[in-house]
């Protein structure tokens, strides 16, 4: 059965002042308005991995290569490009045309600055800048990269798609300390930004630029030519599942990015909305802090991570089994590295062992604190369920409740939970970013600078090396195992199955959305 229009009083008032605000737009204007998956607070898109923010850098951003649909690294910014025979020296130049949102030219000086800030922070890039020698400007649209030893994966570095993204920045920007988030949204994108335009937790406006010249290729995954066809895209950033599914119903937003669990049934046999698969499914995980009791005890760790029923937490966050796998692997099941070899853990509880183990540690029964995001409906069922498996065990569980651009700035910190510390958050990756250990983000162990939770694990990091270092696929498989294991046996990250979610639209009204591993807004027509 449909959702139907009746609100309670304070959703209607919602909608009303929606209504009023769509009315407001620029006469003759074509403008698309969508539901994002989060509220977007953080812009700094090398500063943060949150994946709304890495959306919200692809809207102003470009970069130098680009996953297509296909999983295949094609050039973006950059026109032509050659390699060493033994890949040590590598030459690039810009396509003619490239300009910022200020009318200046994309140089080499902005590429080598906003690469060297993003190499500060992704795991990545810190190899690729490990195995450089020297990257300089052989002219202002040229530049080159000299690496020590061979480094397989440049162009996978260039153009990866998942958080961090090496956007390219002005110098002057790309020169904030990567510790620092910038001031200025200024790229070379498809979009624009305007400080005026971002208003948070009410809307995001993006505007086009029309100086844009993009590729001629036809658009494809994150590829190709990226052609906007509307004026204005306006993200709406409506919290509760029930007013973001009426406020489509009613026409006052054209599409939701994501379709709440509580929504599906609704809009699925609703004949004004389309559903569409743009995103391919990705994992959950518990990611823990290593840094502080209890989880910096391995045995407090592992039976933390024995107590996990992903069936149970994936049923209470998704509801229909059409949204949700379980899956022990590390990797995206079915992806080239995804393995069964998983070790002691496999998704299931085993309380007993868990409770042995707890015990062992000597957990001394202080709280512990799971961070829950209230506003971001993909993930804020998991950490409640969670938390009554840890109490099982025999933890003491204070389950917090927060919104998701507050556990994204407080993750960073590394105080003891009573003093605005954390020990534990769920979240959520896509499944390209999960599908190989050299672009999933918490497949770290090099401490602080890692990703949060700030595992210490060399034998990781040496894996990850050999996995760069070599080109044969069965070696690489063999490594990502290795690596699997490694991460699994020292709590670096705790798999609990994977979960999708389709884009609504409303039918007959918008149309040209890409496969992509994240929900893009060129190529989309509105009538």
């Amino acid at each position: 059965m449909a959702i139907q229009p009746s609100l309670c009083r304070a959703a209607a008032a919602t909608l009303a002042a929606l209504a009023l605000a769509f009315s407001t737009g620029a006469s003759g204007e074509t403008v698309l308005r969508t539901v994002p998956s989060s509220d977007l607070k953080i812009l700094d898109p090398i500063w943060t991995t949150a994946n709304i923010t890495r959306n919200h850098g692809l809207m102003i951003y470009d970069t130098l290569f680009a996953m297509d649909e296909k999983g295949t690294i094609k050039p973006q910014m950059v026109d032509k490009y050659t390699a060493s025979p033994d890949n040590k020296v590598w030459t690039f130049t810009l396509r003619p045309g490239l300009k910022f949102h200020d009318g200046k030219p994309v140089t080499s000086q902005d590429v080598i600055a906003s690469l060297a800030r993003w190499a500060k922070r992704d795991t990545l890039g810190q190899k690729m800048y490990e195995a450089m020698d020297s990257i300089v400007a052989d002219s202002p649209t040229a530049f080159r990269m000299t690496f020590k030893q061979p480094f397989g994966v440049v162009l996978d570095a260039l153009g990866k798609p998942n958080p961090l993204v090496p956007f390219i920045m002005p110098k002057r920007v790309a020169e904030t300390p990567a510790d620092k988030q910038i001031e200025e949204m200024i790229g070379s994108g498809p979009f624009t930004l305007a400080k005026e335009d971002f208003r948070p937790g009410d809307r995001v406006i993006y505007r086009k630029n029309t100086a844009y010249v993009p590729r001629k290729e036809p658009a494809s995954g994150l590829a190709g030519g990226k052609v906007v066809h509307v004026d204005r895209v306006e993200w709406v950033l409506l919290r509760d599942p029930q007013t973001q599914a009426n406020a489509l119903f009613n026409g006052e937003v054209d599409m939701l990015e994501s379709v709440p669990a509580s929504a599906y049934a609704g809009m699925r046999t609703d004949a004004r909305i389309e559903m569409v698969d743009v995103m391919p499914a990705g994992p959950f995980t518990v990611i823990y802090n290593h840094k502080v009791p209890p989880f910096n005890n391995p045995k407090a760790l592992r039976a933390a991570m024995l107590a996990i029923n992903q069936e149970a937490m994936l049923r209470a966050q998704a509801t229909y089994r059409d949204f949700y796998k379980p899956c022990a692997s590390i990797y995206l099941c079915g992806s080239p590295y995804a393995s069964d070899k998983t070790g002691f853990f496999t998704g299931k509880p085993q309380f007993e062992e868990a409770k042995k183990l707890l015990k062992e540690s000597g957990y001394d029964g202080k709280p512990v604190v799971i961070m829950l995001p209230g506003d971001a409906p993909a993930l804020n069922k998991m950490p409640a369920v969670y938390g009554q498996l840890l109490k099982q065990v025999g933890f003491n569980v204070d389950v917090q409740t927060t919104d998701w651009a507050t556990l994204v700035t407080r993750r960073a910190r590394k105080d003891l939970p009573e003093n605005g510390g954390w020990n534990a958050f769920i979240t959520f990756w896509g499944g390209v970013d999960a599908s190989s250990p050299i672009g999933y983000g918490p497949l770290t162990g090099n401490g602080d600078q890692g990703y949060f939770g700030w595992p210490v694990q060399p034998e990781l990091e040496a894996l990850k090396s050999r996995f760069i270092a070599t080109s044969d696929i069965a070696q690489r498989k063999e490594i990502a195992t290795q690596i699997q294991r490694v991460a699994l046996d020292n709590g670096v990250l705790a798999p609990l199955g994977e979960g999708k979610a389709p884009t609504a639209v409303r039918r007959g009204t918008v149309s040209g959305l890409l496969p992509s591993p994240a929900v893009l807004y060129w190529n989309v027509q509105k009538k």
